[in-house]
């Protein structure tokens, strides 16, 4: 029987976790794929000295490039360097891809999916998203029959920890991330995660998957969660809600997509609501199925080394499904102006007139929160544009209102 040989580039906490999974359930993925495998490289600069499989380390990309029995590469060294150079000689070279890399597939992944589509071999991308959640495949393949409304959900694991201790416990946005700094869920620099470029990029995909064109992350209006304060999430708890970091997309009648990433009001009513610590939640909505939620760790050593595997087997079986992955890039902005897409908004509001301003503002809900200041108000805005809120924001400003925050509240 024919041996696929794998090549594993990258050994960090994703890269060591696919090969301890590789090897630790050989025989249920050999069952699965009905083929035998074996890991024939690990690729990576730093030496191993001790380590069970040190035979197997390389450090020159071209013995992989160049050897006609690696058939699965697996690409765990993130960023879009070396990793875009590395994945796309790959594929040129007729080798299938798995990745776990967010960053590249959000960049570069329609390039990367017609070089695969064009040397007939695949470029599969589970992990780059959800972690261990299954939803790249059920998007594509078993919702396939949906026509795609939206997607929104709570992608990042190190936010959704930080801001559940702020609900929870009331702790400060600063002593939140310094535990989940602690913890190990937060990087030293947690800018990716806390500013929400991480959550951007796995919209994105997401986006991409679902309606089937490239939205790159330079369109995508990206606010992160370090402004929001204990005041807000009282206010937000006041509302009937939770705040969390939410990444959405929908399609609108003209093709056109409206995406972003910034903090929400979520209603108790949701089912994104629940979603606490470093667990995160996908919402699908589908013409046929209705609201499908997919919910679990997001990221971590085995869960992610769990999806990487999944698409090895499906690599290795050859799954038409998987082949038929594709979207485009047409060359343009196919995002809807940030200033165009229209939410209700939280606001709150400091000075003498604060209260009167938002007694005044016509079709508003008022809030309020224990030891509330007198001179402090907070409100939830009827159905306004981004470019509505701005002009409303500067009219309080200019009669002597602070708008001290404002934050987008999400529809059940």
């Amino acid at each position: 029987m024919e041996v696929k040989k794998i090549a594993v580039m990258g050994y960090g906490t994703v890269g060591s976790g696919v090969v301890e999974v590789f090897y630790k359930n050989y025989a249920s993925i050999k069952r699965r794929t009905g083929a035998e495998m074996d890991i024939k490289y690990i690729l990576d600069i730093r030496d191993f000295p001790g380590n069970e499989y040190e035979s197997k380390f390389i450090k020159d990309f071209n013995i992989i490039e160049s050897d006609p029995e690696v058939a699965i590469v697996v690409e765990t060294i993130g960023g879009i360097g070396l990793a875009y150079d590395f994945v796309r000689r790959s594929l040129l070279a007729g080798k299938s891809v798995v990745t776990s890399n967010k960053e590249l597939v959000a960049e570069k992944g329609a390039e990367l999916l017609q070089i695969a589509r064009d040397k007939g071999v695949m470029f599969l991308f589970e992990a780059s998203v959800g972690g261990g959640i299954p939803i790249i495949h059920p998007l594509h393949q078993c919702l396939a029959a949906n026509e795609i409304y939206g997607v929104e959900g709570i992608l990042n694991g190190t936010t959704n920890y930080i801001l559940t201790k702020m609900i929870r416990e009331k702790m400060s946005f600063e002593t939140a991330l310094k535990q989940a700094q602690d913890l190990g869920y937060a990087e030293r620099n947690p800018d990716a995660d806390v500013l929400g470029h991480d959550a951007c990029r796995k919209i994105c995909i997401l986006a991409a998957i679902a309606f089937g064109k490239h939205v790159y992350p330079k369109y995508v209006s990206t606010e992160g969660i370090t402004s929001v304060t204990a005041e807000d999430v009282e206010y937000a708890a006041g509302f009937g809600g939770v705040i969390k970091l939410i990444g959405s997309t929908s399609r609108r009648e003209d093709g056109r997509i409206e995406i972003e990433v910034s903090p929400a009001f979520v209603p108790s009513e949701s089912q994104l609501s629940g979603v606490d610590d470093v667990f995160n939640g996908i919402l699908v909505r589908g013409d046929a199925t209705g609201d499908v939620v997919f919910y679990g760790k997001g990221a971590g050593k085995l869960p992610t080394a769990s999806a990487v595997m999944a698409d090895v087997i499906d690599a290795a079986k050859g799954s038409e499904g998987a082949k038929n992955m594709f979207w485009v890039d047409t060359g343009c902005d196919e995002t809807v102006p940030h200033g165009e897409i229209e939410h209700r908004f939280y606001l709150r509001l400091a000075g003498a007139e604060a209260a009167k301003a938002a007694a005044a503002m016509e079709g508003a809900q008022v809030l309020y929160r224990e030891k509330q200041p007198d001179e402090e108000a907070a409100v939830i805005t009827a159905v306004v544009s981004y470019d509505a809120l701005d002009a409303l924001k500067a009219q309080l400003e200019s009669s002597g209102v602070k708008v001290l925050a404002n934050i987008r509240v999400l529809e059940n």
